[in-house]
């Protein structure tokens, strides 16, 4: 089936709905069969389409690596490379070429340690998220295989089975319905029923059947890819660079001031010569910038990503940690983050309405009017309330088995028990059980009443009832039907997350839980996690809140006070990362499907959950491989304390900054001393080497979280390099000025200071 390009163009352009049209004109435009695609078509089709994924975009090897070279403090250190060849050779001298060598050379060690760390961390993220790839059991050549969901095209036939993700957009073909699970893209914890010729969307899961279908769309050309696709991607200036570029200005303005007292001092005044002058300024463009900040904080962040790896975050972002270090609001989805996913039965509120029996006959009843082989979450979370499986069918024996239609909406089992009598069971949506029930007229009320008791707490009803059979009669209607009792069934928390929210806000984050489920399910998640149940509906975001207390609150106070919000939808989400942003805070967002990318791109920390998909993974800057929010605790203590160190290395530049410069001029000026700039940059790489080791200091993590206050670390910067400065000064004029220290050491002294003479320069000292 080798089409020609020109022959899909209607299909790549959209101009047919093939979501809406016959299932046979479906095949017609897509130029396919039941049969499949034979490889050679596939390819074809895979140059029109492109791959089944959504691409990130791809950064140059080289231009990465000159992007390290490419900022304030690299730009001041390039400055005095020029200044060694070009100014220097003033006075008619050779260029110096050793200090330009010297320079040239610390910039590249920098930058290369920088690129390593970065590109290994890039690398490690790259190898995990492949291995998440999702898998497609496609039929081509006539033969079902396994492959990379990537290389699905439009026209392929895949099989969809019970557990798998929906790879692309497609359409059912022949066969029993199935049971989709569209949590990732709606947040509703019930799957929904999807039959022959309906469309099924990729991020979805089949929760029960199997069936074949026909892909008509993949990658961006998806429903939901093209969502993502509009997400911005362009890459706006992070916190952490702000922060970066701020000390740098710093130390640059302390570095200019220096130079310019120097130069006032030096020429105009004491009237010295060009060549050393230009030695001395050098000496403090060299020595004060902290060159190797850039590189020992992207080190330090590179090993905290390696521990992060480990503990089940993959970090796409490397700035990412420091933000997450600071991050003081956490927006957390509800549906499989902060729940399980998977239904089950409240067996303390089950409500009983037939005489002489308990809860747990009536969870017994409803097990054996279920089915474990289906995978029916329902059936599935009836039968897992017992302590062994197999007490459903344990002394009886199945006649005949109804199983869920969309019509009945229930299911049914008529048996035989131990003695041979024969009975029946039935669950279901209570409005159907109920008008089974001889007496329904009589309990109807009271059974409204505790559907309306469950709905308040954001509790599903489900219905049991029973009747005898005559004997040997299973086709007759039988005796009257017993309404048993009512079932509540609830999505239930992660063993961990009510911790987890403990330690989160013991440790000043505040977690909001934003849901597409309703609000009273919201409500009732966020009171058993212990995280309080001020929780409102989305369209009190957009003022539409008919509540007068509600809305007397201006909206920004309303997102910061809320301890959630229910029925968001993707514009929601972003609305509310928007506006705490705008409020100054530090926002997290974790999310799964891809109506959440536009919220994890607008995030400081995007947090891909476990089983997210691809486009989610796309979005955020980490990606957890554990579910539940037990790891971003772990990775807020780890990020918290490689923010320590980073703060504690950026005191440290600052300070010797503030010495290099106020001690250096001190020195040049006071008792004109013409240090030589070769041996600033041996200080330098020294400096850069050993300070490195601060990548793994010890350090206790932050009980809150961390912010630069800068105000704080300049002052302590500043005083710190002005006691060395002093220390520096003091020392120098003890050995120089006094007979304090013997000869010798004073002879060592200018045997060092003369090595770059050695070397071919020539420079005068006072020793």
């Amino acid at each position: 089936m080798g089409d020609k390009p020109e022959v899909l163009e209607a299909v790549l352009k959209e101009a047919v709905d093939l979501e809406n049209i016959p299932i046979d004109e479906v095949f017609e435009n897509l130029r396919c069969s039941k049969e499949g695609l034979t490889s050679e078509a596939a390819e074809e089709r895979l140059k029109i389409f492109g791959h089944n994924k959504l691409e990130e975009k791809k950064e140059s090897k080289v231009l990465k690596f000159l992007g390290f070279m490419w900022n304030p403090l690299s730009w001041v250190m390039e400055a005095a490379a020029i200044m060694a060849i070009a100014l220097a050779n003033g006075g008619g001298k050779p260029p110096d070429w050793q200090d330009f060598v010297g320079i040239i050379t610390l910039l590249i060690i920098n930058s290369t340690i920088s690129f390593i760390e970065e590109n290994n961390a890039g690398n490690a993220a790259a190898a995990l998220m492949a291995r998440l790839a999702p898998k497609a059991k496609v039929l081509r050549d006539g033969r079902w295989s396994e492959q990379d969901a990537s290389i699905l095209v439009p026209g392929d036939v895949i099989s969809v089975k019970l557990g798998d993700i929906i790879p692309a957009d497609a359409r059912l073909l022949d066969g029993d319905p199935l049971k989709i699970d569209q949590s990732a893209l709606t947040g509703e914890s019930l799957p929904v029923t999807k039959g022959p010729g309906d469309g099924v969307y990729s991020g979805s899961t089949c929760k029960q059947g199997e069936i074949e279908a026909v892909v008509i769309a993949t990658g961006v050309h998806t429903f939901f890819g093209k969502a993502a696709h509009l997400v911005d991607t362009t890459n706006q200036v992070g916190h952490f660079q702000k922060v970066l570029t701020s000390i740098g200005n710093f130390c640059i303005c302390s570095i200019a001031l220096g130079m310019v007292i120097e130069i006032i001092v030096m020429y105009p005044i004491q009237d010295r010569e060009y060549r050393p002058g230009i030695d001395n300024l050098l000496v403090l463009l060299i020595g004060g910038i902290p060159i190797a900040m850039p590189t020992v904080l992207s080190v330090t962040m590179a090993i905290g990503s390696h521990r992060l790896s480990q503990q089940g975050a993959i970090t796409k972002r490397m700035t990412a940690i420091e933000e997450m270090a600071g991050m003081d609001v956490l927006c957390s989805d509800k549906t499989g983050t902060l729940t399980l996913n998977k239904l089950t039965v409240d067996k303390n509120l089950v409500e009983v309405f037939t005489k002489g029996i308990d809860a747990d006959t009536v969870v017994l009843m409803a097990a054996r009017a279920s089915r474990t082989e289906n995978q029916d979450a329902i059936d599935t979370a009836i039968v897992g309330m017992l302590a062994d499986p197999k007490e459903a069918r344990a002394g009886i024996q199945e006649v005949h088995f109804l199983p869920f239609n969309p019509t009945d909406k229930r299911t049914a089992l008529t048996y035989v028990d131990h003695e041979g009598k024969m009975h029946r069971v039935s669950k279901g949506a209570p409005e159907q059980i109920l008008n089974l029930a001889y007496n329904k007229s009589e309990i109807e009320r009271k059974v409204h009443a505790v559907i309306d008791k469950f709905a308040e707490r954001g509790l599903r009803s489900l219905a049991v009832a029973y009747q005898e059979v005559p004997e040997g009669r299973k086709e007759s209607a039988g005796g009257p039907w017993q309404f048993m009792g009512l079932l509540p069934l609830f999505d239930p928390p992660r063993h961990d997350s009510a911790e987890t929210i403990r330690r989160a806000l013991n440790l000043g984050v505040n977690v909001k839980m934003i849901t597409g489920d309703q609000l009273a399910i919201g409500k009732e998640t966020g009171r058993r996690l212990g995280m309080g149940t001020n929780m409102y509906p989305s369209s009190a975001l957009l003022g539409q809140e008919k509540d007068e207390s509600i809305a007397a609150l201006p909206v920004d106070d309303l997102i910061e006070k809320a301890d959630g919000f229910a029925g968001v939808f993707p514009e929601h989400k972003y609305e509310i990362v928007k506006r705490l942003q705008a409020m100054k805070h530090i926002c997290g967002m974790t999310g799964d499907g891809v109506n959440d990318a536009p919220a994890l791109k607008k995030a400081d920390i995007g947090i891909a959950v476990a089983d997210a998909t691809d486009a989610a993974r796309s979005a955020s800057d980490i990606v957890l491989t554990e579910p539940g929010l037990s790891v971003i605790i772990s990775a807020v203590l780890t990020s918290r304390a490689i923010f320590q160190r980073m703060k504690n290395y950026t005191i440290y530049a600052v300070s010797i900054t503030i010495r290099i410069v106020l001690g250096f001029m001190l020195l040049a000026l006071i008792w004109k001393f013409d240090f030589p700039p070769f041996m600033v940059l041996i200080i330098a790489i020294l400096n850069d080497g050993t300070i490195m080791t601060i990548s793994k200091d010890r350090v206790k993590p932050s009980p809150l979280p961390d912010s630069w206050k800068l105000a704080e670390i300049f002052t302590t910067g500043v005083v710190l390099g002005s006691y060395l400065a002093m220390m520096t000064v003091i020392f120098f004029w003890v050995s120089y000025k006094t007979n304090f220290f013997p000869v010798r050491y004073l002879n060592l002294l200018k045997i060092m200071c003369e090595i770059p003479h050695r070397l071919g320069r020539r420079t005068k000292h006072p020793l």
